[in-house]
């Protein structure tokens, strides 16, 4: 992926391999008993994966992908059963095949339990494929932004953090230092649960790829300054890999940066854990994120040290990660394509004027449970100029006006006197129609504050990222809408 590697990217192989944080087995050390576990590196033919993958069919695919996502990831079955994950570059990456194979050779020495490994490649023509395993159990992202029946245990995120430094430090020794964009999205979990790093982010840049595609606010200031990746970018983006476990959103190490100096901890972690973790466990890891983000690059921690520092705050280390997770253990069964709704659709497609006639035809009912219906407000003065505004940018707004809507709503907005979900989605609209997806994605996002589980924001929001690049967090976005309407419609 040209972008954050992709949910449910690559896979595992049954293996028999310890777990615990502190025994390393001789795959991870490369031993002799560890040679076997995997195959050796292959080249594949470009008809093993085609038919691997249905001849690449779309309901194969479990990455992200669209006009804006040059390399797709797709599930597929080998005919030795085995599950692999094979991703496809677009037709102008890696015009040099000698380049591409060599890289990927480089990459598939690799054997680490620590890691997703990479199994092989295919090199045919203009064809450029990556062979990966499968990771059956999704992303770290998943687990920890977008869960379902409960948050991450504390002593899971301590986990990852150790796993993913081990990682790291494996890779160092290696020779293998630099990681592109590393990110929550390229941490996935074995049929094991266990944490592994995605192969993918270790192959040097294609042409048309960049070495940070999430938002700028994560990426590392040196590479801000000369566009290149060095081994202590890798640690920058590892601290905030530590926000992330530390708080359970995606705060920019700037904020959280600024939480720390003035000593508000409490702002910073994860209020879902319900104070379930030790204070002195999430100062050290506070600790350590604080030295990751150091704006001068040799001012940071190695990963060697960030191992030795992890190890000594593990907890409950004999308990397996598939349980700490809270999934069912063994293979799971790979992920079942999005069925996507009308409106998903839209958003997929990016159909800006689909999207224009959706909210027309919604009008204003979903504010209704709000708690200030519009209807029920006081008639004052400030309250008239309030609903005219609001009446011209539904004028504008129906007439396709957007720079006028977008004025009228904006109006509407700091009045003050109502609060409005759908006011925010028709100016977001607006905004995409005018080229400005990072204020579309502020309204989308503020909507979903107002009504949290109101698919319509998130359908937005997935449009906005789309626009934006970060195709991985739209495709989330797009999956919340998708299960919020589900829920709705089933009530």
């Amino acid at each position: 992926m040209g972008v954050p590697c992709s949910k449910f990217s690559l896979c595992c192989f049954n293996s028999n391999l310890k777990s615990s944080p502190h025994d390393l087995s001789d795959l991870e050390n490369g031993g002799e008993n560890g040679k076997n576990v995997l195959p050796s590196f292959t080249e594949f033919s470009l008809d093993v994966l085609m038919i691997a993958t249905d001849g690449f069919a779309a309901d194969n695919i479990v990455s992200e992908h669209g006009e804006k996502a040059p390399n797709v990831v797709y599930k597929g079955l080998l005919e030795n059963g085995h599950w692999v994950a094979v991703k496809r570059f677009n037709r102008s990456a890696w015009p040099d095949s000698r380049q591409f194979l060599d890289e990927a050779k480089a990459v598939g020495n690799l054997r680490s339990e620590r890691l997703a490994n990479l199994l092989g490649c295919c090199c045919e023509g203009e064809q450029r494929l990556l062979v990966a395993e499968f990771m059956p159990n999704e992303t770290l992202a998943k687990h920890l932004f977008h869960w379902d029946s409960q948050p991450m245990k504390w002593v899971m995120r301590l986990r990852v953090a150790l796993y993913l430094a081990q990682a790291m430090e494996y890779c160092c020794n290696k020779g293998r230092a630099i990681y592109h964009d590393l990110n929550a999205y390229r941490i996935l979990f074995d049929q094991d649960g266990n944490p592994r790093l995605s192969c993918f982010g270790l192959m040097k840049n294609s042409r048309d790829g960049k070495s940070y595609s999430t938002n700028l606010a994560f990426t590392p200031p040196e590479y801000m300054r000369t566009g290149r990746v060095t081994s202590e970018s890798v640690v920058y983006s590892f601290g905030t890999m530590l926000l992330d476990l530390l708080s359970g959103k995606h705060i920019p190490p700037s904020h959280a940066l600024d939480l720390i100096r003035v000593k508000n901890l409490t702002m910073l972690m994860d209020s879902c854990l319900e104070g379930d973790f030790s204070n002195d466990d999430g100062t050290e890891l506070v600790r350590l994120a604080t030295r990751c983000l150091q704006y001068e690059a040799r001012e940071r921690p190695n990963a060697k040290s960030l191992v030795n520092s992890l190890i000594t705050i593990q907890k409950e280390t004999e308990v397996p990660s598939h349980v700490l997770l809270g999934i069912r253990h063994g293979t799971a069964t790979p992920p079942q394509p999005l069925v996507l709704t009308t409106t998903g659709e839209a958003c997929l497609r990016r159909d800006l004027t689909a999207l224009h006639e959706i909210l027309q035809k919604t009008g204003y009912k979903d504010d209704e449970e709000i708690a200030n219906e519009l209807s029920f407000q006081m008639w004052t003065n400030q309250m008239q100029e309030t609903l005219n505004s609001k009446q011209q940018g539904d004028a504008a707004f129906r007439a396709k006006d957007f720079i006028t809507a977008i004025k009228c709503y904006t109006q509407f907005n700091d009045g003050g006197t109502m609060v409005s979900p759908t006011i925010y989605a028709r100016r977001c609209l607006c905004y995409l129609m005018s080229d400005m997806a990072q204020e579309a994605l502020g309204d989308a996002m503020q909507a979903q504050v107002i009504s949290s589980e109101w698919s319509t924001a998130f359908y937005l929001q997935s449009v906005a990222l789309f626009s934006l690049g970060m195709e991985n967090d739209a495709q989330e976005a797009l999956k919340e809408a998708t299960k919020l309407e589900a829920k709705k419609n089933k009530n």
